[in-house]
């Protein structure tokens, strides 16, 4: 199985080969980075969207999940997918330029989907540049993959989710994992969600401790060591949550990098379990 992170220089020996999508975004600016990807974008990259094209509707049939960014139910993402262009055996490469912020997030739906050939670009659209990658200016039209409709694929071993009530019920046998800023996790501050704080017995393990001064991803043997310390004293199987089910992603990835596989995702995440008065709430 490809490594889950590419990085530039291997990246232009077969950019020519794969297929190529931006998903660069701004919380506070959602339409940023569809005008980023205007004025320069890895060739041939095509722009996703993560409201319009990595989550579901509120409240929709296509979502498995609640949150301000719902799951697309499994067969929506196929469905979504063919109509990018991705198909068996195609490799594809994903791109941002937070990190991997939200290149995870479409990693991890496409890798639940069943789709092994899924990497992500390590340090994004700058990591390109500074290689000394070109960028292409404009809009690129995505190309449905070739058929009637989604080939069917089995989900990829691994790539679990849980719903909030799974969880609840799992809470004290579980390990969960929460990817928010450490601030957001102890409750100090929430600019985004109804409530502060965070689900009892999370860990907090923000997204960006997995990445190093340039950007790119820290080495697999680093992030082992972390994500083995952080669960040392844990029982029952890892789950990863953060606000959205989003950034939640950015951990997993790191974790299959470092060769950890086996996590499952809560995607609703805490705008999902914060909305629901029932739901057990800690600070501190």
């Amino acid at each position: 199985m490809l490594s889950p992170l590419i990085d530039a220089t291997e990246l232009a020996a077969v950019i020519d080969q794969v297929l190529l999508f931006d998903v660069r975004f701004d919380l506070a600016r959602p339409d940023a980075g569809h005008e980023a990807w205007l004025q320069g974008h890895l060739p041939g990259a095509v722009y996703l969207h993560l409201d319009r094209d990595l989550s579901a509707p509120a409240g929709s049939d296509q979502a498995c999940s609640g949150g301000r960014h719902p799951l697309p139910t499994r067969a929506e993402v196929a469905r979504r997918a063919h109509g990018w262009g991705v198909a068996p055996g195609r490799r594809v490469v994903v791109c941002d330029a937070q990190g991997g912020m939200f290149a995870a997030r479409l990693w991890w739906m496409l890798r639940w989907l069943g789709h092994a050939e899924v990497q992500v670009l390590d340090g994004g659209v700058p990591a390109w540049v500074r290689a000394g990658g070109v960028l292409q200016t404009g809009a690129v039209l995505p190309q449905p993959a070739p058929g009637e409709g989604p080939a069917p694929m089995a989900a990829a071993p691994g790539m679990a989710t849980l719903g909030a009530d799974a969880l609840q019920a799992a809470l004290g046998r579980c390990c969960l994992i929460d990817a928010r800023a450490p601030e957001r996790w102890r409750g100090d501050v929430e600019p985004l969600d109804p409530v502060a704080g965070h689900i009892p017995g999370a860990l907090n393990r923000p997204f960006s401790a997995n990445l190093g001064a340039d950007g790119r991803f820290l080495p697999p043997e680093a992030l082992r060591a972390a994500f083995l310390a952080l669960t040392a004293a844990a029982v029952g199987p890892v789950v990863h949550q953060c606000g959205s089910g989003v950034t939640a992603c950015h951990n997993l990835l790191a974790m299959e990098a470092a060769g950890l596989t086996g996590s499952a995702l809560y995607p609703g995440s805490w705008s999902e379990w914060c909305r629901d008065p029932a739901r057990p709430v800690a600070r501190g």
